[in-house]
């Protein structure tokens, strides 16, 4: 009887276990039996590991194999345990030397032909495992410039498993095989400058655009095709300030998970777009897939913007599972093989007609819909989705003189001013924006004078605005004064941010 031991780690959601990698070799008909929750995926390691360790030129142990990822009654999934496999059961056949495999973090993919392949998620499972007290961790070559990006981690990169297998003292010869990489695409990266000058005229929908991106609010825009909805959405992002250490490490963790992470480039910087079609499933948008669910676009747009144009096109699934994130930040998606939780914290834009034709404007007079057909089309976008969107603005064609106005680096400094002040009024709290903050904690700050909200009260009473819509309006308030410099919203600054949230109806 023998017996190697090492080290991997199980994802769950971004959630990350530091999983021990036993292999026990008994003198039996041979057999391999892998056990301790694992997947399909996982179950199938047995056949890529055998296969992979033959073409390496390793001799394989007949014996009786059984490999256990202990804890056993943690659900474990993905092709990232091969390595530890392999190496626990090398160990465990004395081929390697198990004393220096013991306290050794392995992930990685092998392929048939003993080549080292990455696996998703790295980023997550080097942190975890470096926070349990493991700093030593083997990864893929494709996977190393990721790993590294952990701080405290001592990381090394292999080829094979032939190369790994020598490094821990196996007798072998390291073949020279072709790099594997990792395939991922950045979707965060714009390929060329968009510039908010690009937008002629629309000066009141660049203004929502402005306090949207100062406060973290949501938006949506109603307008006829052709009047800069989706050119406005797209320059977003290029108003937000950049990700602070923290939001960086979420992010980069969550695309490394989704697997459209590319650590060439290092941690992400910038706040994602994500623009999904209106043909997209729930389970596109918010995430899901079988056994354990994989991250959605909306956790994909944490700390950035989820676009939905067209967004009455949407599935009423898609649209109301987005009520959660908007709510609570976060989507928790569970399944029988377990649940998972992504960070979800983003700004969400919608895009809309104002009728299926997309003519009615002004008067309607070009437009061919029926009144119950507009109704029935506006009416896909809920009341209590639309009652947590903070601010609505409605487009027209722009005049063929309208005149540019300000570039994105001009606008992107006075937000970064209108941030700057929220940092420094919510210093010790666990919120970021105005538009995070609790209406309670924003209506102690505004003192006890009823006349500054004395226009919510009214739109209350008339029933044009819900509690909740007073709290949002409250927080649009404060980042009107915020861009204006002042240390707090007055009535003016309700009234505008009433005026915005209702596109000017019903305040």
């Amino acid at each position: 009887m023998a017996l190697g031991r090492t080290l991997a780690v199980a994802l769950v959601g971004l959630s990350a276990h530091v999983v021990e990698v036993e292999a026990h070799l008994a003198a039996s008909l041979p057999a391999f039996t892998l056990v301790g929750l694992p997947d399909a995926a996982l179950a199938e390691a047995r056949d890529r590991v055998r296969a992979a360790v033959s073409s390496s030129g390793l001799a394989w142990p007949n014996r009786r194999i059984t490999v256990n990822l202990s804890p056993a009654t943690l659900p474990k999934s993905g092709s990232g345990f091969d390595l530890a496999v392999a190496v626990a059961t090398l160990a465990g056949a004395g081929i390697v030397d198990p004393a220096r495999v013991r306290d050794v973090v392995h992930l990685g993919e092998l392929g048939l032909d003993g080549r080292l392949r990455p696996v998703r998620g790295v980023l997550p499972a080097v942190a975890a495992a470096v926070a349990a007290g493991h700093h030593r961790v083997l990864v893929p070559d494709a996977n190393l410039a990721e790993a590294s990006l952990v701080p405290g981690a001592d990381v090394t990169g292999a080829a094979s498993l032939a190369a790994v297998a020598a490094r821990y003292g196996a007798d072998v010869e390291v073949p020279d095989l072709p790099a594997v990489t990792t395939g991922a695409v950045d979707p965060h990266v714009v390929a060329e400058p968009r510039d908010l000058a690009d937008v002629l005229g629309q000066d009141e929908a660049r203004h929502c655009l402005e306090v949207a991106a100062a406060g973290g609010h949501h938006l949506l825009m109603v307008g006829p095709p052709g009047t800069g909805k989706t050119m406005l959405a797209a320059r977003l992002p290029g108003l937000l300030p950049d990700l602070d250490e923290q939001g960086s490490v979420e992010v980069t963790s969550v695309h490394s998970v989704a697997g459209t992470f590319d650590a060439g480039r290092g941690l992400v910087r910038r706040p994602p777009f994500e623009d999904p079609h209106h043909t997209a499933t729930p389970a596109s948008v918010v995430g899901g897939g079988s056994g354990v669910p994989r991250p959605g676009a909306a956790s994909r747009a944490h700390r950035g913007v989820l676009f939905l144009d067209e967004a009455p096109e949407f599935a009423t699934s898609v649209l109301q599972t987005l009520r959660q994130p908007l709510e609570h930040g976060e989507v928790v998606l569970h399944r029988a093989a377990g649940s998972a939780r992504y960070p979800a914290r983003f700004q969400l834009v919608l895009a809309a007609n104002p009728c299926p034709c997309g003519r009615a404007v002004g008067k309607g007079l070009d437009c061919t819909c029926r009144s119950e057909q507009r109704r029935r089309y506006f009416s896909r976008l809920s009341g209590p989705l639309l009652d947590r969107v903070d601010l609505q603005v409605e487009l027209h064609p722009a005049r063929a003189a309208a005149q540019p106005g300000d570039p994105t680096t001009v606008v992107a400094a006075r937000v970064a001013a209108a941030r700057g002040a929220q940092a420094a009024r919510l210093h010790g709290t666990p919120w970021r924006t105005n538009a995070e903050v609790p209406g309670g904690w924003l209506r102690e700050r505004l003192g006890a004078d009823r006349r500054v909200v004395a226009d919510l009260d009214r739109a209350v009473e008339r029933g044009t605005l819900s509690l909740r819509g007073v709290d949002r309006v409250l927080r649009v308030a404060w980042t009107l004064a915020d861009l204006d410099g002042r240390p707090a919203p007055d009535r003016s600054d309700v009234g505008r941010a009433l005026l915005l949230r209702t596109r000017g109806h019903g305040a």
